[in-house]
């Protein structure tokens, strides 16, 4: 059979993967053991305790591999789980360029590790600026650590080109995906070694689950990251599998939905006076704009009644989140309002809603601010 599409793919996830019943949904196997038939122990293809190995999550692994055009996938159990287990690779003294206006989150962590347990050390500067990450590589560069877009400011990479960058100097480059989805972006394509995740977003898309996703290539780098993986044990629980392997199968169709919203919402904001710009790289569900004046935020977010104020993203309801005081509010001020996360700044995952009805709401909840 010829190579199948994306949209094809996600919607065979999992079906029939059960020989015994031919289940078009994947079977949720909860045994934490799985009985051996011989005293030598267990071919390296079957299945021995849940940390190491496990059916329905197996299932989601090869699926997310399978899409993102990767050798080997791993499920963990969030998406800052996935990236703790990637900065397991590494050690002190190595350092990290990684962009300036990284997820609040992955600041945290990257931060505490370092300043706590000498953790890799990270170097923040501009990705957008090729020149800027080439004076920031120092012999103790070991990777690049990049968001297509990033988070919360929309900026675009160029992959292909920071790949190039990369490989001329031995390093990794890692690449959170979670913005864009294999649906309309895949790393690996473009020269990235590690792809990752927040599952919990727009894969699994209905603000259910917890997950985290890891797409690596090159058999040496997946076994490393297996056995990290299967000794510290941060992987995804068998419900929660099913739960983003359901999710996965209509992603495509959602995708299209927030994208078409998005590009709808972006040029709306932009026709409002009380908006001082929008941020939005014309793909993908996710935008930013920042309002005219500061004082107008908060009766802004109380004035919602359709949108949720609310800190995550990705599934179907919109919502919008203030990162000032809260994705990123473990970045001291002064610093985040210097890499351009300020104040006025509001991040707006768009959802499926009808766009008329997303407008209206955002429309009267500035004449509330205004008031």
């Amino acid at each position: 059979m010829a190579q199948q599409s994306i949209e094809t793919l996600l919607v065979q996830l999992g079906n029939r993967t059960d020989p015994l019943t031919g289940s078009v949904a994947t079977p949720i196997h909860l045994s934490t053991a799985f009985g051996h038939t011989d005293i030598k122990g267990i071919a390296t293809d079957s299945f021995d305790y849940i940390r190491t190995k496990n059916p329905t999550r197996t299932v989601l692994e090869n699926g997310i591999a399978q899409l993102e055009k990767g050798d080997r996938g791993f499920a963990c159990s969030s998406g800052m789980a996935a990236i703790q287990l990637i900065m397991s690779l590494f050690t002190s003294p190595d350092e990290w360029i990684i962009s300036s206006d990284v997820y609040g989150g992955t600041y945290r962590l990257l931060d505490f590790c370092y300043k706590n347990n000498h953790g890799v050390k990270p170097v923040y500067v501009n990705t957008a600026s090729l020149e800027a990450i080439e004076q920031a590589i120092t012999p103790n560069t070991k990777a690049i650590f990049i968001e297509t877009p990033s988070n919360p400011l929309m900026e675009e990479c160029d992959v292909d080109a920071i790949a190039k960058i990369a490989k001329a100097h031995n390093l990794l480059l890692i690449v959170d995906n979670t913005f864009l989805t294999p649906v309309l972006f895949r790393p690996i394509e473009h020269g990235a070694d590690i792809v990752i995740h927040s599952g919990t977003k727009y894969i699994a898309g209905h603000n259910d689950v917890l997950a985290g996703l890891i797409v690596a290539k090159g058999q040496e780098l997946c076994d490393r990251i297996y056995y990290i993986q299967n000794g510290a044990g941060p992987v995804l629980a068998p419900f929660d599998c099913y739960l983003t392997i359901r999710g996965l199968k209509t992603l495509s169709l959602r995708m299209k939905r927030h994208q078409q919203n998005a590009q709808q919402i972006a040029k709306f904001l932009e026709e409002q006076d009380e908006i001082a710009d929008v941020l939005y790289p014309n793909k993908g569900g996710m935008l930013s704009f920042r309002l005219q004046k500061e004082e107008w935020v908060v009766p802004f977010l109380k004035a919602l009644k359709l949108i949720t104020f609310a800190e995550s993203l990705g599934g179907t309801e919109s919502f919008i989140t203030y990162p000032a005081t809260q994705t990123h509010m473990d970045i001291p001020e002064a610093e985040r309002i210097a890499r351009g996360v300020c104040n006025r700044l509001l991040r707006f995952s768009v959802g499926l809603e009808n766009v008329e009805d997303i407008k209206a709401d955002i429309l009267q909840a500035i004449q509330t601010a205004k008031q």
